[in-house]
């Protein structure tokens, strides 16, 4: 299928709007909307908390965890439902286990997105944290992270896309250095649905947790926790509840099997099912097809963009190590002017950091159009 010139704009809501804010939060499909709307009609019609509602409900958290296995290459088991990246990110940072001479590696502590960040420095109080050396885009010597890992190294724990410019890490060259020495964590939220596919078998990881409502175009409030089975006896859930635990010789407490051990309370059902549909509404295009098309949409803004006088681009030049992400600044024109300016034109775009210095942060969707990006690049040039 060829996306990149094909218009899917009618598959969304009607908008005025040219929104190229997708690494925060993406935009639902139609079909999702309506998938929702349907699915609290039917659970009101049947009954909240019923005997029918309980087996429509099972069928939903079945399907959603099959499809999100199936993106991610995993089995449906190993598919945690969250509420966000960052509760993936806590079960981890929280439930394994440290001595006094434990540490862990991450990259970049100020080049981080702080849900990939503040958990692993809270827990510096009681153990050490080694932090890798990086660029200016954000990429670390492999030969420093192999140096780093020791015998007492308890986990590496890095983001597979910088939320600022989008650079992408060698996640499978990192996989073969960590190989079996210690734990391998990926926050995956700037990737998963925009890059092509990605297979966990491959990569090797441990962990990984990223969520629905950014490049799967699914709801906020759903999010997604990868957690390998063997690896998941690493992990001491740090909550419990009915749905995660069970009780026997009255007073004694034993988890459930995965992905159960995880799932405390219930689940945002309507969200799931949101999620659900868009991610089948991905699939039907292909991921690979998407990424062709956020690829392309990204080159052409970067290309246009470097036209303009006193324009600065960040992140790398070669498009096969960056997402859709573009991030710029102007000479002279205060980021966050730059972006309030053109949201009066209804161009909404973000502002966001490297380092310590504002850049302006565009991140087109498979949805986007070249028209779009042109007529974005317009607005820029008159400003």
């Amino acid at each position: 299928m060829n996306l990149i010139s094909k218009d899917i704009s009618d598959d969304f809501p009607i908008s005025d709007k040219i929104y190229l804010n997708n690494a925060s939060v993406s935009l639902m499909p139609l079909q999702s909307i309506d998938a929702m709307k349907d699915f609290l009609i039917s659970y009101n019609t049947i009954g909240p908390d019923s005997k029918d509602s309980d087996s429509f409900v099972t069928e939903k958290l079945r399907n959603v965890r099959k499809i999100i296995a199936k993106i991610i290459s995993c089995q449906p088991d190993e598919v945690v439902l969250t509420q966000s990246t960052t509760d993936g990110i806590n079960f981890v940072a929280n439930g394994l286990s440290f001595n006094d001479k434990s540490n862990i590696i991450i990259r970049g502590m100020t080049h981080e997105h702080h849900s990939n960040f503040y958990p692993w420095i809270k827990l510096k109080e009681k153990i050490s944290i080694k932090n890798l050396s990086i660029d200016e885009n954000g990429f670390f010597k492999l030969d420093d992270l192999e140096s780093f890992i020791d015998d007492n190294t308890k986990l590496v724990a890095l983001s597979h896309a910088l939320y600022n410019t989008g650079s992408i890490l060698p996640v499978k060259e990192i996989a073969k250095i960590i190989q079996e020495k210690t734990s391998f964590f990926i926050d995956a939220a700037q990737t998963i649905g925009c890059i092509g596919d990605i297979d966990v078998s491959k990569i090797k990881c441990d962990f990984m947790s990223f969520n629905g409502s950014k490049w799967l175009c699914g709801p906020m409030g759903t999010g997604l926790f990868y957690c390998n089975r063997k690896s998941s006896e690493l992990l001491k859930p740090q909550t419990i509840g009915g749905e995660s635990a069970i009780i026997y010789d009255e007073t004694k407490l034993a988890f459930k099997e995965m992905p159960d051990k995880f799932q405390t309370g219930f689940r945002n059902y309507v969200g799931i099912v949101g999620l659900e549909s868009s991610a089948n509404y991905l699939l039907k295009f292909g991921l690979k097809n998407i990424h062709k098309k956020n690829q392309y949409l990204s080159n052409l803004f970067r290309e246009e963009l470097s036209k303009i006088k006193n324009i600065v681009l960040y992140g790398p030049n070669n498009p096969n190590n960056r997402t859709s992400i573009v991030s710029f600044n102007i000479k002279g024109i205060n980021s966050q002017d730059l972006v309030d300016k053109l949201e009066k034109q209804n161009i909404i775009l973000a502002v966001r950091e490297i380092l310590d210095t504002k850049i302006v942060r565009a991140s087109p969707h498979f949805f986007n159009t070249e028209s779009e990006i042109l007529q974005v690049i317009d607005a820029i040039k008159k400003l």
